[in-house]
């Protein structure tokens, strides 16, 4: 029987512990609260960033243009067997069937579906921790808007390119519906792929081009 100690269930191949990361990055926060001149504060934010990055955690704070990449492909994924099948144009239909006076209901509760699921999966359901980092007009999580946008750009532009935004001359209202429906599943693909793999190399697209 061996006495060497066997290693935590949740360290693996020397990578530290997520509950180990987190308070040391507790206490380097602290510590930079209270140190007070600027250079050892900007060293204490270097190092604590180098950790938030260090395989194992599971921090992600930067966007980076290879997360546009690869919820562009999480989108295209997930989108294109819906784009033959004919039950879309179906499901359009109903969402602008039932009006609620000028407002197609079951459209608004669809767009409201997406973005609702898409906003949970990034900062509610613990697959990774995803900070808010230089949000949009100061509220707004810009991966939040890259990922909706980008799969609603996937959605439109594969419908329009395979054909199948116009067939059957729909209204304008049906042909948006259209979008929405393939945009669903888009997003969903969207945020997995941008999530899952963790954080990626490169730099943030807010430092482009300031260098």
């Amino acid at each position: 029987m061996s006495d060497e100690a066997s290693p935590p269930p949740d360290a693996e191949d020397g990578a530290p512990r997520e509950t180990e990361v987190t308070e040391v990055l507790g206490e380097l926060k602290r510590l930079e609260k209270q140190v007070s001149k600027p250079e050892y504060q900007d060293e204490i934010r270097r190092v604590r960033k180098m950790l938030e990055r260090a395989p194992g955690t599971k921090t992600i704070d930067k966007y980076t243009s290879r997360d546009v990449g690869e919820a562009f492909v999480g989108a295209l994924l997930f989108s294109l067997p819906l784009l033959v099948e004919d039950g879309v144009f179906e499901i359009a239909e109903w969402f602008v069937a039932f009006m609620l006076g000028p407002i197609p209901l079951f459209l608004v509760i669809n767009t409201v579906f997406i973005v609702a699921v898409t906003t949970g999966l990034l900062y509610a359901v613990d697959i990774r921790e995803v900070r808010i980092t230089n949000p949009v007009f100061g509220f707004i999580p810009r991966r939040l808007v890259g990922i909706l946008a980008v799969s609603f750009i996937c959605a439109f532009g594969m419908m329009f390119l395979w054909g199948r935004l116009h067939e059957g001359d729909p209204t304008t209202l049906e042909a948006i519906a259209r979008i929405t429906v393939i945009w669903a599943a888009a997003a969903l693909g969207a945020v997995l792929a941008d999530v899952l793999p963790g954080e990626s190399k490169g730099k943030d697209i807010s430092t482009l081009g300031q260098e």
